[in-house]
Formats: C-alpha cells, structure tokens, sequence
C-alpha cells in the first residue's frame, strides 16, 4: 500500500515554509554586513544582529510547541504569519542599531511560531510509512531557501541596496498568507481529547524527552554548520575567492537535491544508521576540504560533501525525533527537535567569532570538522547503538 505523499495540502504547506525560510535566509547572511557599513557595528555586534533572530525564534518555538498539539495547527499557522507581516514592516522603520536588534528579536520570535506550525503540519499530513521520505521532501523547502537566500541576498544587497531586501521579504511573506487560506483544517488525532486532561507539568510542557537524544546530536552538529553560513563570506575574501563564495550554496543546494530521494528511501527500508554515519562522515570531508582550499575548484568540491552531509543530517535527525515520541505530540518533538538545531546554529556564529581571532578561518573549520567526529560518538552513545540490526522490513 503506497500512500499518497504529494497531496495539495503538503505542496501548499512546503511552499509555505520555503518562502518564510527564504526570507530568514536572505536577511541572515545580509544583516552583519548591514550593521556594521549602516550603524558602524563591531564583528561582534553584527554578528549579534545576525544572531538574536534565533534567539526571539527559540522562544517562538517553545511558546508554539508547548500549545500547538492541543491547538489547530493552521490556526497557529495563521496567527503567526500575520504577526510575521507586522514584523517584516517593522524593518522600515529602524534607524539605529538597537531597534533592528528588537526588530530582528521579534522577527524570529514571529517565524519560531509559524515554522513550528507548518513543521508539524507537514509531519502530520505524511503517511507513516514514508515519514523519512516525506519529511526530506518537506526540508527541502529550507534547503532550496538556504540556497537562493544567501545567493539573492548577496545578489540584491550589492545592486539594489540593502532595502530592497525588505521589499522583497514582504512580498514573500504576504504571499505565504494567501497560500495558507487554501490549507485544509488537520483532521483530530485520535488522543487529542484524553490529552487535554493530563496536560503535561513542568519541563514536559515545554520539552519532549524522547526527542532529546538525537537533539543533543543536532545542536553540536548546527554549530559546525553555522561556522560556513556565517564565516564563508569573510574566509573566502580572504583566500581571494570571494567572487565564488555566493555559488557555493547553490551548489551545496543542488548536491543535497541529488540525494535526498535516496538517502530518505534507505532510511525508510533499511534504517537511520545506515543514513547518518555516512553523511556524517561526508560533513566532516567537506569541513576540512574547506580548511584547506586554495582553489574554487576544492571550494565547491567541499561544498558538495557539506551538502550530502549537513543537509542529509537535519531531515533525517528530524525524522528520528519525531518517530522517537508520541504520535500525540508531534508538534512538540518537532518544536523540541527544531529549538536544539536552531540553538547550535544561533550560538554558533558568538562563540565561534570569539575564537577566530586565536585561530584564524582554515583552522576553524578543521575544528569544527573535529567537532561532528565528536558528534558521530555521541550520535552512537545517545541513540545509533539502539536501533535493532535489520536488513530489510
């Protein structure tokens, strides 16, 4: 029984998420350079810019995950984009360095809301049989984004200036509101009911356990990855390959589109060791290619195995978190999965800038490289070491 995956309400709902991810993707990689020409920012500080967006969205994303089981999620969905609207407007108005810190802050706490709501949409809209396949589609939107944004960012920053990336992120929010209108209301869960009487206390409210392992993986994984999104620009000046440097996500987009149909139809049939070990093996490749690239060749070669290896990671991470827990709480194993990604990828960039003055760019990214070695030990200690041996089910 092969269970339909590309249901309207699916390609509505990824369409939806690429272009909310497009325009944080766009912003991010635009706005440290902002700060710094426009308000005379220090690295730091630019980097804070960039930064605090991931801070407003964890605490969207708690705040969404702790209600959006017990909520329809559509109607989060909804809520959090008109409020995105507001937020993305408000970019108009700064005039100091401080407000687009606040801009930036309530920006991030407005998409923590609305991605956490089509993350778990689209977890519940696909068949349980292809959850790893149907969940790698779904995070394709956000490679694509990491992809173009950066890229259009780069392009549209150098030749329209920096508002016109405001115009453009307006126009793509507005038109993630329309789409929304067409998505049907979820069909109740089953446990939805009894779950209203034994609402979880505490930390449970707010965290689901049995996403936790992988998570932990995840967020020392994201710090690796943010070392590329936020460092490349300033690396690659400084190698004399900066004209290259806006391809390299493009090809990192495409390498990771090769294989996604694979990689998600092994982790479906066989199991996710036998898709993360590899991909975390090409992560590590990639990093340290990028360490020692002296050529543009070796620059998009790297790209190609960060590529195969982070992209792979995330969808597939998310995949595990996600059949880890509950069916009832999908929204918060995903809301949970999502906060750990995004707190290694926000925390990233401050930490890493504080060590870059002692080791300089090449030797970073061996760090880092080091650093997912580390995290394959700990993937295998916290969750790899208990998935039952199988060949085929």
């Amino acid at each position: 029984m092969n269970e339909k995956l590309w249901t309207k309400d699916f390609i509505t709902v990824t369409l939806v998420n690429f272009l909310m991810y497009l325009i944080h993707y766009t912003l991010i990689v635009t706005v440290t350079t902002y700060a710094i020409h426009t308000y005379h920012a220090s690295e730091s500080m630019g980097g804070l810019a960039a930064g605090i967006f991931i801070i407003g969205m964890l605490f969207g994303r708690l705040l969404s995950g702790r209600f959006i089981d017990h909520l329809k999620p559509r109607k989060v969905l909804l809520y959090g984009i008109i409020f995105s609207i507001i937020t993305v407007a408000l970019y108009y108005t700064i005039n100091s360095l401080t407000i687009l810190m606040l801009v930036r802050l309530i920006h991030g706490f407005a998409f923590g809301i609305s991605s956490t709501a089509t993350g778990t949409i689209s977890s519940r809209i696909v068949p349980e049989k292809r959850k790893g396949e149907g969940i790698g589609y779904y995070a394709l939107s956000v490679t694509l984004a990491s992809a173009i944004g950066p890229f259009s960012g780069i392009i549209l920053s150098q030749h329209l200036g920096f508002k016109s990336i405001f115009n453009v992120s307006l126009l793509c929010i507005v038109l993630s509101l329309i789409l929304t209108l067409f998505i049907k209301n979820l069909p109740k869960t089953t446990s939805l009911q009894n779950a209203q009487q034994s609402q979880p206390k505490g930390i449970d409210a707010f965290i689901q356990r049995e996403a936790l392992p992988i998570s932990i993986v995840v967020a020392c994984v994201g710090i690796a990855y943010s070392s590329v999104l936020s460092f490349l620009s300033a690396y690659t000046e400084q190698i004399n390959l900066a004209s290259i440097s806006s391809f390299f996500f493009v090809v990192y987009a495409v390498s990771t589109f090769v294989t996604r149909p694979f990689t998600g139809k092994i982790y479906d049939k066989f199991d996710e060791n036998k898709v993360m070990y590899p991909v975390m093996i090409s992560f590590i490749i990639g990093l340290c290619l990028l360490g020692m690239t002296h050529t543009s060749w070796l620059l998009l070669i790297s790209a190609v195995f960060i590529g195969i290896g982070y992209g792979t990671i995330v969808p597939s991470a998310q995949a595990i978190a996600v059949q880890q827990s509950p069916k009832k709480n999908i929204g918060l194993a995903t809301s949970t999965f999502f906060m750990f990604a995004d707190f290694g990828a926000g925390i990233g960039p401050f930490v890493l800038g504080i060590i870059i003055p002692l080791v300089g760019y090449r030797f970073l990214y061996i760090i880092m490289g080091i650093l997912v070695l580390v995290s394959i030990g700990l993937y295998y200690l916290l969750h790899g070491k208990n998935v039952p041996y199988q060949h085929n089910h």
